[in-house]
């Protein structure tokens, strides 16, 4: 296979009620952004990957096929990639099979969503037909309630809190503060989070990713291509992803797939997946990790920017990638580990949570932050370099559908 490299990336930022700007402007602002940063021109693009979630959201078939032709690439290779939450990891991993097949030498990824024109209660109802429409929706399914399900399980099972929940929020608030991207910059405290509204218990307003309206862009490129289009690329070392069961229900009890810093003595009277885990997240990981020789992810990983629809889902996705043993996630982020100057930071910009839930930009939006990361050059995008991780030369990216039906896990390295 051919090494893989981001060569440029470019976003929106992220916002409810973008009513001055339909879908295809959104993207053509990102592709533009990317263009513009490494001075690459329409010609040096040989196809494209669009991601979007939703047909119904959008209220427009193919919009791939609009996009595409509206940023000028009508008549070069472009297909559409969904996969719920997992959407732009999905689609970021497509992209890198286009260059690594030697299908093409370089590639556009871009992913969009337009959300906020639809009401709180008609969005929900949409993203809940991401679920078994003939099992789970009818029976009151929103995500929410799954999620509030899950998290109430890890309660039980391990011991967390909703104060370290609300630890999580506080956190990517806190985070996004500097990030002029991002949707929703705030300071708050864990009392403020749990104090906000409930809405399916233990998740309050401020435990839950926002609906957003926006869009990403990657470009991805070979080597060779790579060289002569950007000063610094940023190698994509290993892609990892898996699948689970729709639904939770059907999922079996069964053996916990190890990374090479566990043991079977680790999780002995751990019954896995149960509804506490996403299997598919720990498999993705697994694969990724295997095929970028990393034997331990706290210590070799600088930053990650994991999908944190829910605070707990960021809790969960800790233990999923092996950064703390399962049933160590509360206590990851009290001990404050995944704070931007800690041990391993954690969604640095904002994460969904903060920065916002474009879901069909949302992976893509990771990579760009990513991208930005490794290249040093969060001062020169954000405007500021508070978030820059010091010292970043490895990155991971997590993306999530459903409740762990679809994940992805792509390991980014400078």
């Amino acid at each position: 296979m051919n090494d893989v490299y981001i060569v440029s990336a470019g976003m929106t930022k992220f916002r409810k009620h973008n009513y001055d700007e339909d879908f295809r402007l959104m993207v053509k602002r990102a592709f533009d952004y990317a263009l513009n940063d490494a001075d690459i021109t329409h010609k040096d693009m040989d196809g494209s990957v669009s991601a979007y979630f939703s047909d119904h959201i959008q209220g427009q078939l193919i919009a791939g096929a609009m996009t595409n032709d509206y940023i000028g690439l009508a008549t070069k290779p472009s297909k559409r990639i969904e996969g719920g939450g997992a959407t732009g990891g999905l689609a970021f991993q497509a992209g890198y099979e286009e260059i690594a097949s030697g299908n093409m030498e370089t590639c556009a990824v871009y992913g969009f969503e337009s959300m906020s024109h639809l009401n709180t209660w008609k969005g929900n109802d949409v993203i809940a037909l991401g679920s078994d429409s003939n099992f789970d929706y009818p029976l009151g399914g929103f995500y929410t309630a799954y999620y509030a399900l899950m998290a109430t399980r890890h309660m039980h099972e391990f011991g967390t809190t909703p104060e370290q929940m609300a630890m999580v929020s506080v956190k990517n608030h806190g985070n996004a503060m500097h990030n002029p991207f991002a949707q929703s910059p705030m300071k708050i405290t864990v009392d403020d989070v749990l104090k906000s509204p409930m809405v399916a218990t233990p998740l309050t307003m401020l435990d839950i990713s926002l609906m957003s309206d926006g869009a990403a862009c990657v470009i991805l490129a070979s080597e060779e291509r790579a060289k002569s289009l950007c000063k610094n690329p940023v190698k994509i070392r290993a892609i990892g992803s898996s699948s689970d069961t729709m639904r939770l229900s059907d999922r079996p009890f069964g053996k916990v797939p190890l990374l090479p810093n566990e043991s079977k003595d680790d999780y002995k009277n751990l019954k896995y997946p149960g509804v506490h885990s996403f299997r598919a997240g720990r498999i993705a990981a697994k694969m990724a990790y295997e095929r970028a020789n990393i034997n331990d992810p706290l210590k070799e990983i600088d930053f990650a920017e994991l999908y944190d629809s829910y605070t707990s889902a960021e809790i969960q996705a800790y233990e999923d990638l092996g950064f703390c043993k399962y049933g160590e996630g509360g206590k990851f982020i009290e001990k404050g580990y995944s704070e931007i100057n800690n041990k391993l930071p954690v969604n640095p910009e904002g994460g969904l949570i903060a920065s916002g839930h474009a879901i069909g930009a949302t992976g893509i939006m990771q990579a760009v932050y990513a991208f930005w990361q490794l290249q040093h050059s969060v001062k020169k995008h954000l405007k500021n370099g508070k978030l820059q991780v010091e010292n970043a030369k490895r990155g991971v990216i997590h993306s999530h559908a459903g409740t762990g039906a679809y994940e992805t896990v792509s390991i980014l390295e400078r």
